[in-house]
C-alpha cells in the first residue's frame, strides 16, 4: 500500500466515525445551527430587517423570515452583486455560483468563505465514508475524472463568478488534485462535444478508477471511448474502474444503459450537491437513500408539498417529518439565504437516522387539470414497466395536451428515446399508465373519470434529447433535461424529432 493510501485509509475511518455521530444528533444540530445562522448575521442588512436580535426559539424564526424564492430574495442580492458588503451574511462573498432560472432568468447564488467548506468537505465525506465501507483507498493508486463545467471565472460585482461545478475546480484539495483528469486546460474548454474528445484523448490510456458526474454525459463519454477503442465494454479499457460517482438526477431511467456499457453492476455512490448548498449524500452502498446533511452549516425546513403554493405554507423542522411524504426542501446557510425555496422536493425513506430520496422539481410537475403529477412517480412508472418488459431507455420528458387537433380528450404525451424499444409500443403504453394511476391517485381519478384519456407515447429518433440539449446550447456540464414540464414548451420541441405517430 503507498503512502497515500495508507493516510488517506486513515482518514477514511475517522470521516465514517465522525458521520455515525453525527446521525445521532441530527435534531440537536439543526437547532443549534438555526441560533448559530441567525447570531452570525444579525448585523447585516437582512438580520436587521429581520429582526435576528430576537430569534431564540423555531418559532420566532417563521414569524421574522418568510418563505422566499430568488425574486423575492433579489432586492438583497441585486446589492450583494453591485459590490455591497454586509447584506445577506457578514463581509462580501467568495464566489457567486451563477445559474439559469427557469423564471428568474440567471441567478446569482452566493458561496461564502464560511459556506464553502460545506460543499467541498461534503464531497470528500462521501467519498472517504465509502472507503471506508469498502476497506481500501486503492482508487488513489489510479486516476479520477470528474466531467464538470468550464472552471473558467467571470466577475459579477468584484466577485469571481461561475458554475458551481467550474468553481469547485478550484477548491479541489491538493491531495486529490494530482489525481484528478481532465486537464485544467481541457476542462476550460467551452464546447462540450470538442472537451469530450480531449477528455477521452487524455484519459485513454490512464488507469481510471473513479468516474464521476452526470449519467447522460458520462454515458456520451463511455461511448466515446467505445467507439475510439473498439471495446465492447468500459471494463475492458479500465479494468480497475471501481466507483461511479453522481449526482444531478435519478440514477435508475440510465442505470440499465451505463451498465451495459461498463460491462456489469459496479459500485455507485449518490450525491445532492446544489449551488445552494451541498444538502445529501449516500452514505451506504446498499442503501440507496441519501443521508441529509445535518451538521454542514444547513439549517433546513420542509413544507408538504400539496401546500407549497399556500399563502402561508406550514413549516417544519427535522422532528416534525414523517415517512414517505413529499416536502418542499426550503434552505438556511451561512451565505445568506434566508428560508429559500430551492425548488426541489424530497421524501425522507428513514427517520433514524434522516434519509431522502429526491422526488423532483416543485416547479417541474405536471398539474394541468389538478393532478400534480411529480418527476419520482414517472420515473418509477415507467421503470417499472421497462423492466418487466426488458425496454431500455435512453431519455424521456412528459408534457400536458391539454387541446388535441383531432378535438379528442385531453391526455399526457410522453416523449421517449429508446435504447431498446418494446416489441408493441401500445400495449408498453398501456402499461406505463397503468403503472401512472398507482403512483398517482389525482391522475387515476381523472382517467377513469374520463377526463384525461390514457397517456401517449411518442418514440424519438436516436439522439433526439442531446440534439435537442445542443439546439438549447445546453449540451454537457450539469444541464439535465426536465423530467415533467406543466407547458408545451419542450414538447413543441420535441415534436420534429418523433419517428411516427405512435401510440
Amino acid at each position: 500500500m503507498s503512502i497515500k493510501a495508507f493516510i488517506v485509509q486513515k482518514a477514511a475511518a475517522f470521516t465514517a466515525k465522525r458521520i455515525n455521530k453525527w446521525k445521532k444528533t441530527a435534531v440537536s444540530d439543526q437547532q443549534k445551527i438555526m441560533l448559530q445562522l441567525t447570531s452570525k448575521a444579525k448585523n447585516t442588512l437582512f438580520g436587521k430587517d429581520h429582526h435576528f436580535d430576537k430569534i431564540r426559539t423555531y418559532e420566532d424564526y417563521k414569524k421574522n423570515i418568510p418563505v422566499r424564492d430568488y425574486e423575492a430574495l433579489r432586492p438583497y442580492v441585486d446589492q450583494v452583486t453591485e459590490g455591497k458588503a454586509n447584506i445577506l451574511w457578514p463581509g462580501k462573498p467568495k464566489y457567486f455560483a451563477k445559474t439559469s432560472g427557469t423564471t428568474s432568468g440567471v441567478k446569482y447564488i452566493p458561496i461564502t468563505h464560511d459556506s464553502m467548506p460545506n460543499h467541498i468537505h461534503s464531497a470528500r465525506n462521501a467519498m472517504l465514508n465509502y472507503l471506508h465501507q469498502v476497506g481500501s483507498a486503492d482508487i488513489f493508486k489510479g486516476k479520477l475524472i470528474f466531467l464538470s463545467g468550464s472552471p473558467v471565472l467571470d466577475e459579477k460585482g468584484g466577485i469571481p463568478t461561475g458554475r458551481l461545478s467550474g468553481i469547485v475546480n478550484h477548491e479541489v484539495p491538493k491531495w486529490i488534485r494530482t489525481n484528478q483528469l481532465p486537464s485544467y486546460e481541457t476542462n476550460c474548454i467551452d464546447d462540450w462535444e470538442t472537451k469530450l474528445e480531449k477528455i477521452v484523448e487524455e484519459t485513454l490510456t490512464q488507469d481510471m478508477r473513479l468516474i464521476s458526474g452526470i449519467p447522460p454525459w458520462v454515458q456520451m463519454y463511455y461511448e466515446r471511448i467505445l467507439e475510439k477503442t473498439g471495446k465492447k465494454t468500459i471494463r475492458e479499457v479500465f479494468p480497475n474502474y471501481s466507483l461511479f460517482m453522481y449526482g444531478g438526477v435519478n440514477f435508475e431511467p440510465y442505470r440499465a444503459k451505463l451498465e451495459e456499457l461498463v460491462g456489469g453492476r459496479m459500485d455507485s455512490i449518490e450525491t445532492y450537491p446544489a449551488s445552494e448548498g451541498f444538502i445529501a449524500f449516500q452514505d451506504d452502498k446498499n442503501d440507496s437513500g441519501l443521508l441529509l446533511n445535518t451538521n454542514s452549516g444547513l439549517f433546513f425546513e420542509f413544507i408538504p408539498v400539496e401546500r407549497v403554493f399556500d399563502k402561508n405554507p406550514d413549516r417544519l423542522m427535522l422532528d416534525q417529518v414523517e415517512l414517505h411524504k413529499d416536502y418542499a426542501i426550503i434552505i438556511n446557510n451561512n451565505a445568506g439565504l434566508w428560508a429559500y425555496d430551492i425548488g426541489d422536493c424530497v421524501r425522507f425513506v428513514s427517520l433514524n437516522p434522516y434519509k431522502i430520496l429526491v422526488s423532483g422539481r416543485v416547479k417541474h410537475y405536471i398539474s394541468a387539470f389538478g393532478e400534480h403529477v411529480i418527476g419520482k412517480e414517472v420515473e418509477e412508472a415507467i421503470l417499472t414497466v421497462a423492466n418487466k418488459q426488458k425496454v431500455s431507455i435512453t431519455e424521456f420528458t412528459v408534457a400536458p395536451q391539454v387541446s388535441p387537433q383531432d378535438g379528442s380528450t385531453p391526455y399526457h404525451e410522453w416523449f421517449v428515446e429508446f435504447d431498446h424499444a418494446p416489441s408493441d409500443i401500445k400495449t408498453f403504453a398501456a402499461e406505463v399508465d397503468k403503472e401512472m394511476c398507482i403512483q398517482n391517485i389525482y391522475y387515476d381519478d381523472l382517467i377513469k373519470g374520463k377526463i384525461l384519456q390514457p397517456l401517449i407515447i411518442r418514440s424519438l429518433k436516436k439522439d433526439s434529447f442531446r440534439d435537442y440539449m445542443k439546439s438549447q446550447g445546453k449540451l454537457g456540464g450539469q444541464n439535465k433535461v426536465p423530467r415533467l414540464s406543466n407547458d408545451r414548451k419542450i414538447a413543441d420541441q420535441l415534436v420534429p424529432f418523433q419517428l411516427s405517430d405512435q401510440v
